[in-house]
């Protein structure tokens, strides 16, 4: 099955899109033919992914203005999206943010941060694609970008593991709602994998130490994510919905 070829000619809004993950999977659409709507607070950073995209292969790519935490900007830039590609079939939920600190350390407003964009966003986004594709009368696709730490938890992130919690069950909350209008929504729980966000950790002693509690004994290389996004961003997984997808070495399942 070439699950690539199954992508072309979709319509797909990557939120978050200014780096990292999201950059990568905005990535991956082009390449496998997509057209592409990328969308990120940092929008200067998004102009020259759009020529790179276009040179990659997409159809069409669009950069958009969005702060996930606004509700008129994320009506703004879903209309915007479904209008400058011809209309939307996938919806990726990527936008989010972390603050690192005990809780004793940490203030209301680094906590209320982190879930307004991680959770608060995600909902934001989701229930508005959905309203789309309820009046549209057509079928989409969201995937929600979670984390292991939805699943399990680890010191010194609280905030951020509490608002991936939140996404994980409202991956499955809305998949029960809006299987009746043909939504699907699924999510991919990434381990670690290198990004601009955790540059140079990985080479401390704290992260030589974490990569050791990692079965596989290494961190995920960007690329490993393209099979798990492929699957949930086309018709290869049309009777999946409410799955959430752990990709990290086997960091789940590790011994206590």
């Amino acid at each position: 099955m070439d699950l690539g070829a199954r992508l072309k000619g979709r319509r797909i809004l990557v939120t978050g899109a200014s780096s990292g993950l999201g950059t990568h999977f905005a990535e991956i659409c082009a390449k496998n033919g997509a057209s592409v709507a990328v969308a990120a607070r940092r929008i200067d950073r998004l102009e020259q992914l759009v020529g790179e995209l276009k040179a990659a292969g997409a159809p069409e790519a669009v950069a958009l203005p969005l702060d996930v935490t606004n509700e008129t900007s994320v009506k703004d830039c879903t209309a915007a999206a479904a209008e400058a590609l011809g209309g939307l079939d996938v919806l990726v939920n990527n936008a989010g943010m972390a603050s690192e600190g005990l809780s004793l350390d940490q203030t209301i407003e680094d906590f209320d941060a982190v879930l307004d964009v991680n959770l608060r966003g995600v909902w934001l986004m989701a229930t508005e694609a959905a309203r789309h594709w309820r009046d549209a009368k057509s079928p989409g696709a969201i995937i929600n970008i979670a984390s292991v730490l939805g699943l399990r938890v680890a010191p010194g992130v609280v905030p951020y593991a509490i608002s991936k919690a939140g996404v994980v069950q409202l991956t499955k909350a809305l998949a029960l709602e809006l299987a009746r209008f043909e939504v699907r929504v699924n999510a991919i729980a990434p381990g670690y994998f290198a990004t601009e966000i955790n540059e140079g950790f990985f080479e401390t002693p704290r992260g030589e130490a974490m990569v050791k509690r990692i079965p596989m004994r290494r961190i995920g290389h960007l690329g490993e994510l393209d099979a798990p996004f492929l699957l949930l961003a086309t018709d290869a997984s049309s009777f999946m919905t409410g799955a959430v997808i752990p990709v990290d070495g086997g960091h789940l399942v590790n011994s206590l």
